[in-house]
């Protein structure tokens, strides 16, 4: 989900600490932004569209695509 910080308020990401994106960021959608989401801390918002295309526009590298044979392991590795 993609939620920005309400107007006056500076939220943290739990774990790093860092500050939440003032123009917004995709969060996993946990107890823990939810929480912050019914208590007025962040609001949801849709992302702006300049960074939906970067990230649905960027290739799948070859190596990932499938495009080679797997190579098993040696039958040794399992012993």
């Amino acid at each position: 989900m993609f939620v920005k910080p309400a107007p006056g308020r500076a939220v943290r990401w739990p774990g790093t600490m860092r500050l939440l994106k003032a123009q917004g960021e995709t969060v996993p959608q946990t107890g823990f932004w939810l929480l912050l989401l019914r208590n007025g801390d962040v609001v949801q918002s849709t992302p702006p569209a300049a960074s939906a295309a970067v990230v649905t526009a960027a290739p799948s590298p070859s190596h990932l695509s499938g495009g080679a044979a797997a190579v098993p392991e040696p039958a040794e590795a399992h012993a």
